[in-house]
This record gives structure tokens, C-alpha cells and sequence, in this order.
């Protein structure tokens, strides 16, 4: 997702009785991103999600 949706998507969370539930988040927009950009971003999401997926929060 990217970070001008984290909004939405906490909302959107809560909404489906899962408040606080984790995600990882990106710059935005993508549309315009280099393929060396995405590239950089989609590590820091890989990584934010392994983070997520095996803290125990």
C-alpha cells in the first residue's frame, strides 16, 4: 500500500474488526517511480513485512 492509503487502510481495518492491524507501506506514487526506485521500495516493504510476520505484537 502506499503511504497516501495508510489511512484508508487503517480505517478500513477497523471497520472489519481488525484495529491496528499491521501493514507495511510505501511511497507514493508509484506510477512515477524508476524500476531502481521500486526496486528500493519493494526491499523496504519485503522487510517490513517479514518484521510484522514474526513479531509478536
Amino acid at each position: 500500500m502506499t503511504d497516501k492509503f495508510a489511512s484508508a487502510a487503517q480505517l478500513m481495518s477497523q471497520v472489519l474488526g481488525a484495529d491496528g492491524y499491521p501493514f507495511a507501506a510505501i511511497d507514493h506514487p508509484i506510477s512515477s517511480a524508476t524500476a531502481a526506485e521500486l526496486a528500493h521500495q519493494a526491499q523496504q516493504a519485503a522487510a517490513a513485512c517479514a518484521n510484522i510476520l514474526t513479531t509478536n505484537d
